[in-house]
């Protein structure tokens, strides 16, 4: 008896919602005509990738913030109206960044 079961006998008469399963993930954050700039530095002898330059609401650039630091598996954080994530990922988060639909500025080499 796996737990379906076992939730369907203490709950007889509970019908299962139905959630949408067709929604896009990009359609929630606000795109932007400008391109976001990806940069990368070194602060206090580490390498940090730094992507500025969005101009829609905050609460979109953290969840992206979130989308990126967990697609790529690294720390990050969200200060200033920017994203520094920890290390040089410039190309994958190019790449992640032009799938969502977003145009990319590389600068810094």
């Amino acid at each position: 008896m796996d737990l379906q079961d076992q939730l369907k006998n203490l709950f007889p008469d509970h019908k299962p919602e139905e959630t949408p399963s067709n929604i896009d993930d990009a359609s929630d954050i606000w795109m932007q005509d400008d391109p976001i700039i990806c940069k990368y530095e070194k602060r206090k002898g580490k390498p940090t990738t730094i992507l500025e330059g969005y101009t829609g609401a905050t609460e979109d650039f953290k969840q992206l913030a979130k989308e990126i630091k967990t697609a790529l598996s690294v720390g990050g954080s969200f200060k200033d109206d920017k994203i520094i994530i920890q290390g040089d990922y410039r190309d994958k988060i190019m790449s992640i960044l032009k799938n969502k639909g977003f145009k990319v500025k590389r600068v810094g080499g």
